[in-house]
């Protein structure tokens, strides 16, 4: 069985690591790195052209590229899984106003840089749970320029992402919809998702926030593990 598995922003391949080592030795995984200097939907394409065919596993923007190669390849996607992923903003007004707030954070960097960005997104809130060991600063400053980060809050981000949302009722895959319990918002989003896929299941993360699979690894890959037994 293939697992793909594609990284959150400012993230890379290397940030699955800790769920990778606790993951069924089974399975044939492959950690991919987001492609650069395309538009969302054709982000999400290449990404299913390097893995394959298989089960897609995404975190935040990666779970979004994932879902839109679902929806757009179903051919390459056997299963889903989305840890703190959306379907996108319902509303123009609003993907318009967070189209306006990405480009502020893009205009940040092109200003203070790679290293005084990551910092501050690293401190906002949604990532208070993150132990500093975990969250991956050293690996997310050497992975990422200023071009890289630019590219995915202004063509990647979710302002410009399409809204997938009256799209899920198509959506012919079996789905696994991860969120940490401390993540209210995604919590709420994925049992809203849930009601909309024909076959998904919701499973929330103890004692984490959004970024789950680096405050709970061993949950998260038990989660993926026994969801991908049963199917």
């Amino acid at each position: 069985m293939s697992v793909v598995f594609v990284h959150g922003f400012t993230q890379s391949a290397a940030s699955w690591h800790a769920v990778d080592v606790l993951l069924d030795e089974k399975l044939d995984r492959r950690f991919l790195d987001v492609p650069d200097g395309l538009d969302f939907v054709a982000t999400a394409s290449a990404i299913g052209e390097v893995g394959g065919r298989g089960t897609y596993v995404g975190y935040s923007m990666g779970g979004r590229l994932c879902l839109q190669l679902a929806l757009d390849r179903a051919e390459l996607v056997d299963r889903l899984v989305l840890v703190s992923a959306s379907p996108g903003i319902r509303g123009e007004v609003e993907r318009a106003a967070r189209r306006e707030a990405d480009e502020r954070q893009a205009q940040e960097i092109e200003r203070d840089g790679v290293d005084a960005f990551l910092e501050r997104w690293l401190a906002q809130p949604m990532f208070a749970t993150v132990p500093p060991e975990r969250a991956g600063l050293a690996d997310r400053k050497h992975a990422n320029t200023v071009e890289t980060l630019t590219h995915q809050l202004r063509v990647l981000g979710q302002g410009a992402q399409p809204d997938n949302w009256p799209r899920l009722h198509s959506l012919g895959v079996p789905a696994l919809l991860i969120a940490g319990a401390l993540d209210v918002k995604y919590v709420d989003s994925a049992h809203q998702m849930g009601t909309q896929i024909a076959d998904a299941r919701v499973d929330v993360i103890a004692e984490a926030g959004h970024a789950c699979h680096l405050e709970q690894p061993a949950a998260v890959a038990h989660a993926v593990t026994s969801w991908l037994r049963t199917r």
